[in-house]
């Protein structure tokens, strides 16, 4: 990690991995509890028509991913909403129409090899600049988190509900689908967009092995992705590996492991709420252990 550190475009990719392995998670919290797991994976598509007029226009294939990756989180949040047929088939509209885009465009200007960092991800070649414009992205990312974070929370638990307290639906759903698509952009350099979704998916699927809370699984959710996408970087520079897979192998890796570890904590709450019913049984001087048991289900 020391030796790693010497290099300028080291520090510059340990820093870009710690914005992406908060972010990410944060907004796939939110994607997993609604069930739009493959959001991520469709808008990472409709990125690449954005790269490809980045590149063949001579401007900044960031910035015109981001515009593209924008429209589309909103085009499909509209289509889920008004279609008759549904929010799988409206990202698999947008899914192969970007792909296909993406490449066309890519193919007309000649840069199918700047193509394959998008893909797969290059996180030692960003630069200080491209650094700034994701550290932006990444603080907006995680403010809106925090200032909406209840009220998309109660959006994702149910809509009718959250409709029914007064909250804008609409606008809450188009703001997750937003920031989704920025989440694409801010990690597309570091993950690749064929695996960027992975990290807003798989550190959330493994912190709710292990967590009973919605703020509980977010929050560790993000430590697992900063861990995996440091780790990953770390793993990369040591051994001579591409990051953006190394980084998501990791991931799955902690999953694995947080499917054993929820595995045996389950079994030593269900062995808990058995002795303490066999306790309140027994008679009143026993009630403080149910009243305790009752507090952890509670989350107390």
């Amino acid at each position: 990690m020391t030796e790693m550190l010497q290099y300028d475009f080291m520090r510059i990719a340990l820093v870009m991995a710690v914005l992406i392995g908060l972010t990410a998670p944060a907004v796939g919290t939110f994607i997993v509890q609604r069930r739009l797991s493959l959001l991520g994976d469709g808008i990472g598509h409709i990125a690449l028509t954005g790269i490809g007029l980045g590149l063949l226009t001579g401007t900044s294939p960031v910035l015109g991913a981001l515009a593209v990756s924008v429209l589309g989180a909103i085009a499909i949040e509209v289509l889920r909403s008004r279609s008759r047929s549904g929010g799988d088939v409206a990202l698999a509209l947008l899914f192969y129409g970007g792909l296909a885009g993406g490449v066309l465009l890519t193919n007309a200007e000649g840069g199918g090899t700047s193509l394959q960092s998008y893909l797969f991800g290059s996180i030692t070649s960003v630069s200080a600049s491209d650094l700034y414009v994701v550290a932006g992205l990444a603080v907006a990312v995680l403010g809106i988190v925090a200032l909406f974070g209840r009220e998309l929370f109660l959006l994702c638990q149910d809509e009718e509900v959250a409709r029914a307290a007064g909250l804008p639906v609409r606008f809450l759903s188009v703001l997750i689908a937003v920031t989704a698509a920025v989440t694409v952009v801010i990690a597309m350099r570091a993950i690749g967009l064929l695996l960027v979704s992975a990290l807003m998916i798989v550190p959330v699927a493994a912190a709710q092995q292990v967590t009973r809370g919605f703020r509980g699984t977010m929050l560790l959710a993000m430590g697992v992705g900063v861990l995996s996408a440091v780790s990953g970087l770390a793993g990369s520079f040591e051994y001579d590996l591409p990051p953006g897979p190394s980084i998501v192998l990791l991931a799955l890796a902690v999953f694995v492991i947080a499917v054993i570890g929820g595995a045996v904590l389950r079994r030593r709450r269900a062995t808990r709420a058995e002795r303490t019913g066999r306790a309140e049984r027994g008679g009143p001087a026993t009630t403080r252990p149910g009243v305790e048991a009752e507090a952890e289900v509670l989350g107390g």
